[in-house]
């Protein structure tokens, strides 16, 4: 049985759920991941635990074992910089080719309210399922990584 749960500003994770949220998605996003930092502040982004414009996570559980998190952040933006990023999505590495991945991204395009901006290395597989889902390659996306 599938289990879905979305923590926002109004309803947010307990503290026994952040944590096992941060450590799946360290875990399951692998090489294209980052620090569990940098996890966690996009979460609390999402549930206005720090000020942002808010956002959401959504949390798979197959069976009461959690298979997949998507981590949504509003822009505050509209038009030429979409009103959500996608942060991170990730399905367990157990649980990959049944369909989960599909099931969390359609659920986090329903549950967005604007446009959806996402970031994928040329390489990741992930990109297949994006582009599945109506995702498109407007842009490259260029950094300058200051060193204060």
């Amino acid at each position: 049985m599938t289990v879905t749960k979305i923590f926002n500003p109004v309803n947010r994770p307990s503290i026994f759920e952040k944590p096992n949220i941060i450590n799946f998605l360290y875990e399951h996003l692998e090489q294209y991941g980052d620090s569990k930092e940098d996890i966690e502040k996009a979460i609390d982004f999402a549930i206005k635990e720090l000020p942002s414009f808010g956002g959401f996570v959504i949390a798979l559980y197959e069976e009461d074992i959690l298979s997949g998190v998507v981590v949504v952040n509003q822009t505050g933006m509209k038009g030429y910089i979409p009103e959500n990023i996608l942060v991170y999505i990730a399905i367990h590495k157990d649980q990959r080719g049944k369909g989960l991945g599909k099931k969390l991204m359609l659920e986090t395009i329903q549950q967005a309210h604007g446009n959806i901006a996402l970031h994928v290395e040329p390489e990741n597989p992930a990109r297949i399922l994006y582009e599945k889902v109506g995702f498109t390659s407007k842009y490259i996306e260029m950094r300058l990584i200051k060193n204060n």
